[in-house]
Formats: C-alpha cells, structure tokens, sequence
C-alpha cells in the first residue's frame, strides 16, 4: 500500500472521528441524549454526562490519528470503536438496521484500522 493510500485512510478516518465529536455535542439536546434515553438511561444528567465523555474519547482519538499515527494509536482507536460499539449494541441494537449504517460503518472503520496497525510501525 502505498504512502498516500495510507494517509487517505487515515485522514478519512481523523474525519469521521473529529466530526464526531462536534456532532455529538453539537446535538447533546437533540439526537446524542435521546439515543441514551431510549437506550435505557433514565437520568439526563448522566446520559450528557456519557455524550461529553464520549464526544471527548472521540476528539482524542481524532488529534491521535491525527498527529501522532502509530501502530499503538491504530490499535488504541480500533479498541475504543469496538467498546463504544458493544455499548452501542447493548443499550439500542436496531442501529445496526439503521438505513444510514450508524453501527455498521464500523465495520468498514475496524479493518482499515486493523490494515493499517498491520502495516505500521
């Protein structure tokens, strides 16, 4: 794979997560809170609480891929997409027949990051 297909991957990816953090503080009143509410979690608090940590594990990870792309950072982010997945899947498990993918685009996301920790130093 060449260098510029690699940094295409991994520019896109620094995309997805960055945005995602905006997105998701960005509809904290919206569609970020009410996800959690109809998951399961009755406590607004708590549910902005998650939005604000999640949105912040998003922006980290975003900066990470970002600057500093390693191996480590590759497999850091391929981890944190899988847990935030599980937890995803656990408290609503009808994103994944979500027309637009809001779960199953991690697919995609978890084997590009898989090829490139694979391909990294």
């Amino acid at each position: 794979m060449s260098l510029s297909d690699r940094n295409l991957l991994r520019y896109s990816l620094v995309l997805v997560w960055l945005l995602t953090a905006i997105c998701s503080v960005w509809e904290l009143e919206g569609q970020s809170r009410g996800l959690l509410l109809a998951g399961g979690i009755a406590d607004p608090f708590f549910a902005n609480v998650l939005v604000w940590s999640g949105a912040a594990i998003d922006l980290f990870l975003g900066l990470l891929l970002w600057m500093r792309p390693g191996r480590r950072v590759f497999f850091l982010a391929l981890v944190a997409m899988l847990l935030m997945t599980v937890v995803a899947t656990l408290l609503t498990p009808a994103l994944w027949l979500h027309p637009l993918g809001p779960l199953t685009k991690n697919l995609p996301m978890a084997a590009i990051l898989f090829i490139l920790a694979r391909t990294s130093k």
